[in-house]
C-alpha cells in the first residue's frame, strides 16, 4: 500500500522482454539500504516486486496483465519515473490510501499553468466516472492529486510548485498517457452497495459495522 506522496523520481535504464511482459532496470537515484528482494515499489502508480536490488538501482518485473492496464509498457530507457516505495505502519499517511492498482489509463488534453500552481486536464474512459468527485483524491502516475474541476469527459488537477519539482508528472504533455487509480474507498462501497442493493446506505453500513 502507498500514499501517493513521490519519494524521488527515477530512471529507467534498461528493459528486457520475458515472457509476455518486461524485466524493468530503474535507478531510483536514492538509497535502498532499507528495502529488500520481494519488497513492492511504485513506479509511475504500478505497484511492482523487487526482483533485483544493487545501490540504487533495482530491477521487477511488469507483467502482461500490468503492461495491458498501465503505460509502462510505452516506457524507453531514459524515461523519468515517479518512485514510491511501499509504506510502513508508522508511515504518515499525507496523500491518500492508494494501492498500486491501475484502473485505467487517461490521457492528458492540456497543460496550463496558472500562477505558480500547474493545471492538468485529464480525459479518461466515463466508465470509471461513478468514481469521480469533486474535491475528491485521485492518483495519477502514483501521485495523490485532488480533483479540483469535472467536466463531460474529464476532470482537473492542480499541482503546486513543490510537488511540481518533485514528480515527474510536470514533465507531461498533451497526447500522453497517464495511469489512474481511483479511489479504494470509494469502489469499496460501491460493491457492497451492489452486494445487498434492497437495503438502504444506513442499515447496510449498520450490518457491516460502520456505523
Amino acid at each position: 500500500m502507498f500514499t501517493g506522496l513521490i519519494e524521488s523520481v527515477g530512471t529507467v535504464i534498461g528493459i528486457r522482454p520475458v515472457e509476455r511482459g518486461y524485466d524493468l532496470d530503474i535507478d531510483t537515484g536514492t538509497t535502498l539500504s532499507e528495502d529488500k528482494l520481494g519488497d513492492s515499489i511504485a513506479v509511475n502508480g504500478v505497484c511492482l516486486t523487487v526482483t533485483r536490488m544493487k545501490g540504487a538501482v533495482f530491477t521487477a518485473t511488469a507483467s502482461a496483465e500490468t503492461i495491458s492496464r498501465s503505460t509502462l509498457g510505452t516506457l524507453r530507457p531514459g524515461a523519468k519515473v515517479n518512485i514510491e516505495r511501499a509504506m510502513t505502519l508508522s508511515s504518515r499517511l499525507g496523500g491518500h490510501l492508494v494501492l498500486g492498482h491501475v484502473d485505467t489509463v487517461g490521457v492528458i488534453t492540456s497543460v496550463r499553468t496558472v500562477g505558480e500552481s500547474i493545471q492538468i486536464k485529464i480525459q479518461f474512459d466515463q466508465a470509471f466516472s461513478r468514481y469521480i468527485i469533486e474535491k475528491g483524491s485521485i492518483a495519477v502516475d502514483g501521485v495523490s492529486l485532488t480533483i479540483n474541476r469535472i467536466y463531460p469527459d474529464a476532470f482537473e488537477v492542480n499541482i503546486i510548485p513543490y510537488t511540481a519539482e518533485t514528480v515527474s508528472l510536470t514533465l507531461k504533455k498533451p497526447g500522453d498517457r497517464v495511469n489512474l487509480e481511483f479511489d479504494v474507498i470509494g469502489k469499496y462501497v460501491e460493491k457492497l452497495l451492489r452486494q445487498d442493493s434492497t437495503t438502504s446506505l444506513e442499515d447496510l453500513l449498520k450490518k457491516q459495522g460502520f456505523v
